[in-house]
């Protein structure tokens, strides 16, 4: 009898197996909704931009250098940053238009 109530007090002592994990739940869920989510939004936008690109479009790549668009190619495009001087970038190298600060 005395075993059983030892038995019966250890079992309710312990807590349910899902409440041990409800602090690790949570903290992935803080980090989804504010690491995750907002960099994977970003770098969708990001994605459309460069998808976007077109001719004669004043852009800044991500090393600061400015330029005009002279032709987009599938994966790069041509940067004209002073006369007679045109410099072929990866197009994710393309960081940002130079009219969206503008706004």
């Amino acid at each position: 009898m005395l075993n059983t109530m030892i038995f019966i007090a250890q079992a309710a002592a312990e807590p349910h197996p899902i409440l041990s994990f409800l602090p690790l739940i949570l903290m992935f869920a803080i980090f989804y909704f504010l690491l995750i989510r907002p960099q994977q939004k970003k770098k969708k936008e990001h994605k459309g931009f460069v998808d976007g690109l077109q001719k004669n479009q004043e852009v800044v790549t991500a090393g600061g250098i400015h330029g005009t668009v002279v032709q987009v190619k599938d994966e790069s495009v041509v940067v004209r940053v002073a006369d007679n001087v045109r410099i072929e970038f990866d197009k994710s190298s393309i960081s940002r238009s130079t009219k969206a600060e503008a706004k």
